[in-house]
């Protein structure tokens, strides 16, 4: 009897993960076709920006392996910006690279290890512009990406622009998976987010940002571990719209180990449930914080919290089944293998990715989605059990530009930049030596 119900009760779970899997498919496939005519429609009679100056945020924390290659294709915009680096206690050579490289326009300001929020906001303090871009010490742009990312701030609604952030260091299995991930979430799931107004994050790696809407929400909150979800989630509350430029891309370096992997996502599932409880009083409210708490917040509750706790589960149910039902089992295993790839190809030809690492996505449930799978459940029991998480840092290679357009790795003072050999090159400083390049301290 036990194994009777036990049987029924997991045929249930299947078929309702189906259905929730079907319309997680099927609802940012439609939404995609709505941003890609509204896109058009506005880009034929969008306003235009005034040229501006703006000032392009960079937390840095033992990043001497790519700071290099982050500040020369900043200095390389098409936009006309100004940088400031804050280098939060880094125990590596970061300040002496940003030092050595002497590049025009560049303030360098040092402060003891407080975390990346704190380090924004340090940042946000001495920013004298209106327009502010944060980008990662480990991300490198292309040439356009600044005034791709700003012009919708033509729009004195629009409080903050979400980038497409890209992997650079994609070689290998785990580098494709997450390149399919960046992908898929970056050219669906963004525009979804975008049609239904409930934006839930602006990525660290490539955002933009209104000093003034920051200003009001009282800045980078501190009390979370996904301050970006934190940061967008609270400027939707206070009535900003947050939208997504698919244009503006940035390059990443994405963990290359399972360790440093299931590190990161950690961190990022226990951070996004802070910060969905946090703000769940968005449910209550009118305006861009309703369709928030409405819309974004359930989304991502039954999407990345509810179905991967469930998950697991079903695929063992799934494996079992080959042996009892062959043909239903293989049956339902493609199905659900074509309900990821369909999406794929449109994401990739959107963004026009080679179709190439595909392939991969056959290979995604045995590994690498079972990972994601058991950092959720560990995210919702650490939450529950009531810890708290301290922040992970990854170690950075310099390996972001790999993959980028070749005009985004030129340098075009003196000779070519060399990916992660500035550190061997910049001079060694006693620890009390003062900096050269301009520097204020907070």
């Amino acid at each position: 009897g036990a194994a009777a119900a036990t049987t029924e009760l997991m045929t249930w779970l299947v078929v309702v993960s189906s259905v929730v899997a079907l319309l997680r498919a099927a609802l940012p496939l439609g939404t995609t076709g709505i941003h890609a005519r509204r896109a058009r429609r506005v880009g034929r009679h969008a306003r235009r920006l005034p040229r501006q100056p703006v000032t392009v945020l960079v937390p840095a924390y033992n990043e001497e392996a790519g700071i290099e290659a982050t500040l020369r294709t900043i200095l390389a915009s098409t936009a006309d910006v100004r940088v400031i680096v804050v280098d939060d206690g880094s125990t590596d050579r970061t300040s002496e690279v940003v030092r050595s490289l002497g590049l025009p326009g560049v303030t360098l300001i040092r402060q003891a290890n407080a975390g990346k929020a704190a380090a924004l906001n340090t940042g946000l303090a001495h920013c004298r512009t209106e327009l502010v871009v944060m980008v990662d010490g480990d991300t490198v742009l292309e040439p356009d990406t600044v005034a791709e990312l700003v012009e919708p701030f033509a729009d004195p609604d629009v409080g903050a622009v979400s980038g497409n952030a890209k992997v650079g260091n994609r070689d290998g299995l785990l580098g494709r998976w997450q390149h399919i991930e960046y992908v898929i979430g970056f050219n669906l799931d963004r525009r979804m987010y975008d049609v239904m107004e409930c934006m839930p994050t602006v990525p660290g790696a490539v955002g933009g940002f209104r000093l003034s809407a920051l200003r009001q929400v009282g800045g980078v909150p501190e009390d979370t571990l996904a301050e970006d979800t934190d940061l967008t989630m609270a400027l939707e509350r206070a009535g900003w719209a947050v939208t997504y430029r698919e244009s503006a891309r940035a390059w990443t370096e994405a963990p290359a180990t399972l360790g440093q992997l299931w590190r990161q996502r950690y961190r990022w599932c226990y951070g996004t449930l802070q910060a969905m409880w946090k703000h769940r009083g968005a449910v209550r409210e009118r305006g861009l914080g309703g369709r928030l708490g409405r819309r974004g917040l359930p989304y991502l509750a039954l999407y990345q919290v509810v179905l991967p706790v469930l998950a697991p589960v079903i695929d063992v149910f799934a494996v079992l089944s080959l042996f009892t039902d062959p043909v239903r089992g293989a049956a339902a295993w493609l199905g659900f293998l074509v309900l990821q790839l369909v999406p794929a190809v449109i994401a990739f030809r959107l963004d026009r990715e080679s179709l190439r690492p595909l392939w991969a996505v056959a290979l995604q449930p045995v590994v690498y989605r079972q990972l994601m799978y058991l950092v959720v459940i560990q995210s919702v029991i650490t939450a529950i059990a009531g810890a708290r998480l301290p922040w992970q840092k990854l170690k950075r290679t310099g390996t972001a530009a790999r993959y980028a357009p070749s005009a985004v790795v030129v340098d075009d003072v003196t000779e070519p930049l060399h990916v992660g050999t500035a550190a061997q090159r910049a001079p060694r400083l006693a620890e009390d030596d003062e900096v050269t390049a301009p520097l204020r301290r907070r």
